[in-house]
């Protein structure tokens, strides 16, 4: 990276470390315990609201967990429109439909049903409902919203995104494999419903994988320089319930202990990262999410040890005072380097236990030389100037990040 250029980012980050003081941020409103969806009408009518638009996807509704709600909703007279279309990694026409479904139907707040990809559907077409002249693109970017939003709801059914907690929205633009992020305060959910009964019946993989997201929103958070006490405190504890937690969601999805914990370690995490920002591991795998609609949590989990390792020297000091916090992981007299170590191999053992591979390899073996050049590109577009990262990288540190993660050739054919 060119050495003014690199001066330029960190005067950057300075300003909007000091600048983010003054935003109007919020921490949502916590509903939680079994049966806490339940609460949401009551809550809403409060508000002066009379319809929400659900936005969730179909899996969802087919399995019967939107429908307690909608039942609830009806016997207290609170009308609902329910979009189920969301796909994974959601996309500009997702918002779209949703926000014409949103308008005709004389909607006047939103619920977001689901993992990260309702949640960020539903604060996009939120944004839809506070800017209606501007489309989504338009307000990719920092702070491009700056209004009000309708009362918004979130109720994750993962435990990982945090998006339940944060200013950030993901939006994916198939026709150019493209992914673009929203960061606005205004967005931040205003409720959000821990209700652990909707994670129970959630595939061994999901559950690893979406936790491991959480995970890489504590660790970015902790190590990058935008940091608070506050945001500090939050991914310490988010990191520690992590490790103390998703073995046992991952083994039994029945231990509600474990997935409630979760559930609350999503949200401290989703807290973290949303004053604090993320880093390189984010951007690579947003931009591999644009190109081949790879899960998120997926790519966060195979690329988390690998950019850690990357950084070096430069994570050693932070690293090591997050790994003193989870118990068992370090001695008190081991080195900076050997406490940040552990917790590298640390995160490499969950990913092992957990069945998560190493590479993208196998069906996920899907990264081309060709493409990697303009996933490189976005990444550093995202990254450069914003995140605060401990150490900053160019075209050839990032690069080497996707040759790290490709599956490796095939073996010739034996003559």
């Amino acid at each position: 990276m060119n050495p003014l250029y690199k001066v330029y980012c960190r005067a950057f980050q300075k300003v909007m470390y000091v600048a983010v003081n003054f935003l109007p941020w919020r921490i949502p409103e916590k509903l939680e315990g079994t049966g806490s969806l339940l609460q949401i009408p009551e809550k809403l009518k409060a508000k002066g609201c009379k319809k929400a638009l659900i936005v969730t996807d179909s899996t969802l509704v087919g399995l019967g967990l939107v429908q307690p709600l909608l039942e609830k909703m009806t016997s207290m007279d609170f009308g609902y429109e329910v979009y189920d279309k969301t796909v994974p990694n959601p996309t500009i026409h997702n918002v779209e439909e949703a926000y014409k479904q949103y308008t005709d139907g004389g909607c006047d707040c939103l619920i977001a049903f689901g993992g990260g990809s309702p949640i960020d559907c539903a604060k996009g077409v939120g944004c839809r409902v506070a800017r209606p002249k501007k489309s989504i693109a338009q307000m990719g970017g920092v702070l491009k919203v700056r209004k009000k939003l309708p009362p918004f709801v979130a109720i994750p059914t993962t435990s990982g995104t945090g998006s339940e907690a944060t200013l950030a929205a993901v939006i994916s633009d198939p026709e150019n494999h493209h992914k673009f992020a929203l960061y606005d305060t205004s967005i931040i959910p205003h409720i959000a419903v821990l209700d652990p009964a909707l994670t129970k019946g959630l595939p061994p993989h999901i559950t690893s994988t979406t936790g491991m997201d959480a995970l890489t929103h504590a660790v970015e958070a902790f190590i990058g320089k935008g940091n608070t006490k506050f945001t500090k405190r939050c991914a310490v504890k988010a990191t520690q319930m992590i490790f103390a937690n998703i073995k046992r969601a991952y083994d039994n999805g029945s231990d509600m202990e474990a997935r409630g914990n979760m559930q609350q370690a999503s949200l401290l995490a989703g807290i973290a990262f949303t004053r604090a920002y993320v880093g390189y591991v984010h951007t690579v795998a947003h931009s591999l999410g644009g190109q081949y609609n790879l899960p998120h949590g997926l790519a966060n989990s195979i690329l988390l040890p690998v950019v850690l390792e990357a950084y070096g020297k430069s994570v050693y000091k932070k690293l090591a005072r997050l790994a003193s916090q989870v118990d068992g992981m370090c001695a008190p007299e081991d080195s900076d380097e050997v406490k940040a170590k552990k917790m590298i191999a640390a995160i490499k053992e969950l990913n092992a236990y957990m069945h998560i591979p190493e590479k993208f390899e196998g069906k996920w073996a899907v990264i081309k030389d060709e493409d990697i050049p303009t996933m490189a590109k976005h990444a550093l577009k995202e990254g450069n100037p914003l995140y605060p990262v401990p150490q900053l990288w160019g075209i050839e540190e990032i690069t080497a990040i996707y040759k790290k993660v490709q599956a490796a050739p095939a073996p010739k054919e034996q003559q």
